[in-house]
């Protein structure tokens, strides 16, 4: 990953009264939040998140922090705070807990249990502390308050962090909904009270920090949503993020008021939305739900299928659907509502899913044609209401891509922060808190974590690139026999393609030039394996990208005879 600050080398030893700030993933990208707060020897860990994978990392699952910071000190952490669940701040607890399971995880009541059923596929049992807005906790040096806000899904959390090093105020991912739909509102009066006491480093959400004014009301969908199932002839497909409790709130309501039945869709999606029935967070009328098994004998119009894959995620069941392998056949006037922003990177994936569910013959519904989604992070007007109130004498943008921080950087200078106490820093770098003043001091390693399967930073960038090639440019092999004894080369090399796009016949011309190739090695003495396969790895891939403009990856395999 690229570095803004090249120049800054590892920290120096932390002072007496200094609270240190490593934010280990969430800065400049959208996902994979993890900081580590540090004082007298001791950590926190607010969020540990995961990052999913774009098209240029084939074959990974899930992308984690770099724990390598940390993992030699795990025995000084804490406690972990989660400030919701969404993926991008939990989805990394299980890989951190099977390096030390009795850490600590503080939440709020469905954050927990979210992450209690994450960790029990793992079979994990996790040491839980249940919080609510208003609660204070103590975890060694660090006084813990909680305040809450409203976000894309309930329970959603701001900590206020007090140590005699400093006062932070972390408001987790919140925008400012004056209607929420479960009456949550974000404690703004609460931000306000913590920052009269005084905070000195603020990290804020700056997700939406581009756009202006204040994000629709997540009210507003109703009359979009409710058109939506008034227009639908057959079935009603709904795609949403696994923990989005509210949009299916939304949904159930409508396809109550419409007479049709609900069937979820896809494991996390029956999971999560149990956990929520039963904690008291979705409200389901008692013969609303039917099994998926159920939906083939009762009529299109009587159905609402909700389901994952919102961001055109191959595995998941909408793109499953649209390919033709999945259980559920999408059909000619059946409704698919994709109920969800499009997370930057997913154009392509969400285009194509789109593409393939109308060509079976379905009318989709997205942000891009109807208001059918609101953002569950606050535009600059909110930012700058907290700005305001808490007034803070240090700020860091966090959770946010390059040019989001920016511009919540330049929103912070507005409303009267000194720009030389806006720090803008990225994964890695270490950020120090002393005397009300923050400072960048160096940075440590905080790249990313690759888990393909059961594998865990096993897969490294040369092998992504390896696979890059294979899936753009296809792989040729030349296999050449040779004596054991004399090393002489026995016969013709013979070559083998896949993907490369080049017919058999065509690679006539290489083996003559290969063959001679060799042949002036064997007359040089040359019978090094090593030499022998660059040489074959250079004479072919020389030839393909005279002829061909192509880049294919060349495996020479050498059998002894």
């Amino acid at each position: 990953m690229s570095h803004p600050h090249p120049e800054l080398g590892p920290p120096p030893p932390q002072g007496e009264g200094v609270l240190r700030v490593v934010p280990l993933g969430g800065l400049g990208e959208i996902g994979r939040n993890m900081t580590v707060f540090e004082y007298a020897g001791k950590l926190l860990i607010v969020d540990c998140g995961v990052l999913f994978p774009e098209e240029e990392q084939p074959g990974v699952d899930l992308i984690l922090p770099d724990f390598d910071y940390i993992r030699d000190r795990l025995d000084d952490v804490e406690a972990i705070v989660l400030t919701h669940g969404h993926e991008d701040h939990i989805g990394g607890v299980p890989f951190l807990l099977r390096e030390r399971a009795d850490i600590p995880i503080v939440g709020s009541k469905l954050t927990l249990a979210l992450i209690s059923a994450k960790l029990g596929e793992h079979r994990i049992k996790p040491v839980t502390v249940q919080v609510e807005e208003g609660e204070k906790q103590d975890f060694g040096p660090f006084g813990l308050e909680f305040f809450a806000v409203n976000h894309s899904i309930p329970d959603a959390l701001a900590v206020g962090i007090r140590t005699p090093g400093g006062t932070v105020l972390h408001t987790g991912d919140f925008k400012m909904d004056q209607l929420p739909l479960d009456g949550r509102l974000t404690d703004l009066a609460g931000f306000a009270r913590f920052g009269d006491e005084g905070v000195d480093l603020l990290l804020s959400d700056s997700t939406n920090a581009e756009q202006p004014g204040f994000v629709v009301g997540e009210r507003n969908l109703n009359e979009a949503i409710d058109k939506v199932f008034r227009q639908a002839e057959k079935r009603i497909v709904v795609a949403c993020f696994a923990s989005h409790v509210h949009r299916v709130q939304q949904v159930i309501d409508a396809a109550t008021a419409h007479g049709r039945k609900i069937a979820f869709v896809g494991r996390s999606m029956v999971r999560n939305m149990n956990i929520a029935r039963d904690l008291g967070y979705l409200s389901i009328p008692g013969d609303t739900i039917v099994d998926v098994k159920q939906l083939d004998k009762m009529p299109g119009d009587e159905v609402v299928l909700v389901c994952t894959g919102s961001q055109g995620e191959p595995m998941a069941a909408l793109s499953r659907m649209a390919n033709r392998d999945h259980q559920i056949r999408i059909e000619e006037g059946d409704t698919i509502l994709l109920a969800s922003s499009l997370i930057p990177g997913n154009e392509n994936s969400v285009n194509r899913v789109i593409n393939g569910l109308t060509r079976w013959g379905a009318k989709v519904v997205h942000k891009g044609n109807a208001l059918v989604h609101v953002s569950g992070h606050a535009s600059a007007g909110e930012l700058l209401y907290v700005l305001n109130m808490v007034r803070p004498r240090n700020f860091m943008p966090v959770h946010g891509e390059w040019r989001h921080m920016r511009a919540h950087a330049d929103l912070a200078k507005l409303t009267g922060v000194p720009a030389d106490r806006v720090v803008i820093a990225e994964d890695g770098v270490v950020v120090d808190l002393y005397k009300n003043r923050a400072r960048i001091v160096g940075a440590v390693q905080a790249g990313y974590v690759y888990v393909d399967g059961s594998s865990v930073g096993d897969v490294t960038e040369a092998a992504l690139k390896d696979r890059r090639i294979l899936g753009d440019e296809g792989f040729i092999s030349v296999v050449v026999a040779v004596d054991s004894n004399s090393g002489k080369i026995l016969g013709e090399p013979e070559i083998h393609t896949r993907g490369a796009g080049i017919g058999a016949d065509a690679y006539d011309d290489v083996i003559d030039k290969l063959q001679d190739a060799l042949d002036r090695a064997a007359a040089d003495g040359v019978n090094d394996p090593h030499q022998l396969r660059q040489l074959i790895r250079r004479s072919t891939g020389r030839w393909v990208n005279e002829t061909y403009r192509r880049r294919p990856m060349i495996i020479p395999v050498l059998v002894e005879v």
